[in-house]
């Protein structure tokens, strides 16, 4: 997890349902822009071929290319990040 910035308030907009044609995640801790770039690049070096997109102010990463979400999950945490799964609204 980077170091550079500090917690902040969580977002207070509902959460999207999962993506029609990925899964998304939460990635809470997510806090700046190498935190993004980091969880991105972890993501897309896992799966040749995988797309990862950031959405930093919402802190969720729609990943398209892997159908596992445990996969993405592990590969977020091992990586120093915590993810958690969307719930459907």
């Amino acid at each position: 997890m980077c170091g550079c910035a500090t917690r902040s308030e969580a977002a207070t907009r509902p959460e999207p349902a999962q993506a029609r044609d990925g899964l998304s995640l939460r990635v809470e801790d997510m806090t700046c822009g190498h935190c993004a770039a980091t969880v991105k690049r972890e993501i897309e070096s896992y799966s040749p071929g995988a797309t990862a997109e950031v959405d930093l102010a919402s802190k969720i990463v729609t990943v398209r290319g892997v159908p596992d979400l445990a996969a993405i999950e592990a590969v977020v945490a091992s990586a120093g990040y915590t993810p958690s799964r969307l719930q459907p609204v």
